[in-house]
């Protein structure tokens, strides 16, 4: 029987060797170091850089600068008095990693008063991104989207499947993007297509099934929503996504959450979106299509981009507020985007990967859809045959689990 909600351990930070302590004791580290050379901070940014970086390897949880405290009470009803305090490395690791990328915000000085105020110290990676040979070809390869049959195909409409894939993949949008007419195989519903099949779930008939094409009065009325991972290279696909659903009717209208401040260095905010648009529109080809459409459709309302704070929380998703889940309720489906966002999604907890998907989701507002690439330990809703082939499968030192070489698309209705 699936491990009741009380039995699934919490992952922590403080197993020697998993992925959250190798996030926690190495990855943060290095992240202080790039955001010290991206930009020309000055003698007290550096000095906030530097206690930062002590307190993460060898101190507790620190509480947040009077100068920035702003958000105290919000971080306190998010758990910040049980926290602070302890070891990075005790606490569970999704609510540390959180409070990490709140703590290096207000060492750079983003919350407090003056010239660095709202400066995004990510900004520098996410643009470099955007503008690198690899997108130049991925939205070259967008020409190729007329080639691909909309009608029905091996996916039902081979042109949906084929964007979708752009969407799960993220930064391995390539694959998705070229359009060959064999997309990547989906997992069987005994276990995975053959043995390092990349999709380990593959649910897309059910997301079709939700969203019509030619669109019907209740389609028009209820929109999709997009719960945004990341930036950049990983946005573009999900803005494309969104582009193909209003073009063909899937959707009457497309709603994209992102963060409301900069996140986990690549998350997507507004700002970010609005420098994708600009992306697609400047591209030469269909992408420029793309482009110029979704810039009217935000300007018609059809497209609209929300950031409620609750999406940068150290919780799951099974805490959100009542505004957002009512908002959430009225979709016709949510698709949530990402390695982060299934964590809070399904919980982040040691859960079996056999429990099913729909029965870890039932608390969720209304149909739902994880596209994910696997990055983390979590995951949920795998068949038997699939986990015994992953595991056998396995090489030594790599888990398929994290290692992002596998994906996943998994709908509750």
């Amino acid at each position: 029987m699936p491990a009741a909600d009380d039995d699934a351990p919490v992952i922590l930070g403080n197993e020697p060797g998993s992925f959250a302590r190798s996030v926690l004791a190495t990855r943060h580290p290095a992240l202080i170091q790039q955001v010290r050379d991206a930009f020309p901070y000055g003698p007290a940014q550096h000095r906030a850089l530097d206690a930062l970086l002590r307190e993460i390897t060898d101190g507790v949880m620190e509480p947040l600068g009077a100068q920035d405290a702003h958000d105290l009470g919000t971080w306190r009803s998010w758990g910040y008095d049980d926290h602070v305090g302890r070891s990075w490395f005790d606490a569970p690791f999704l609510w540390s990693e959180s409070y990490f990328y709140r703590r290096l915000l207000g060492a750079v000085g983003y919350f407090a008063a003056g010239p660095w105020r709202g400066v995004d110290p990510f900004a520098p990676f996410k643009r470099a991104e955007l503008r690198t040979a690899a997108v130049d070809d991925e939205l070259l390869a967008l020409d190729g989207l007329a080639t691909v049959p909309e009608g029905p195909g091996r996916h039902g409409d081979d042109q949906a499947y084929a964007l979708l894939l752009a969407s799960l993949w993220g930064n391995r949008a390539d694959l998705g993007f070229r359009m060959s007419p064999a997309p990547a195989p989906a997992a069987a519903p005994g276990g995975p297509a053959g043995t390092g099949s990349p999709l380990v779930a593959d649910d897309s008939a059910r997301l079709w099934s939700l969203l019509a094409a030619g669109g019907t009065p209740d389609s028009a009325a209820r929109p999709v929503h997009l719960i945004a991972d990341n930036s950049g290279r990983e946005l573009i696909p999900d803005l494309v996504l969104l582009d193909h659903l209003l073009r063909t009717g899937r959707a009457g209208r497309a709603v994209l959450h992102v963060k409301p401040c900069p996140y986990y260095v690549s998350d997507a905010t507004l700002a970010d979106v609005v420098d994708a648009l600009r992306r697609l529109g400047e591209a030469p080809g269909y992408a420029a299509e793309i482009g110029k459409r979704l810039w009217s459709a935000m300007a018609a309302g059809r497209l609209d981009v929300r950031a409620h704070d609750f999406f940068r929380a150290p919780l799951p998703f099974e805490a959100m507020p009542g505004d957002l889940r009512s908002e959430l309720a009225e979709a016709a489906v949510t698709l949530v985007k990402g390695d982060l966002n299934y964590r809070r999604l399904v919980g982040d907890r040691a859960w079996p990967a056999t429990l099913p998907f729909a029965g870890r989701t039932a608390y969720f507002p209304g149909p739902v859809t994880a596209l994910r690439t696997l990055k983390s330990d979590v995951v949920v809703g795998l068949s038997d045959g699939t986990l015994a082939s992953l595991d056998s499968a396995a090489e030594p030192g790599r888990s398929w689990r994290t290692s992002g070489t596998h994906a996943l698309i998994q709908t509750r209705p």
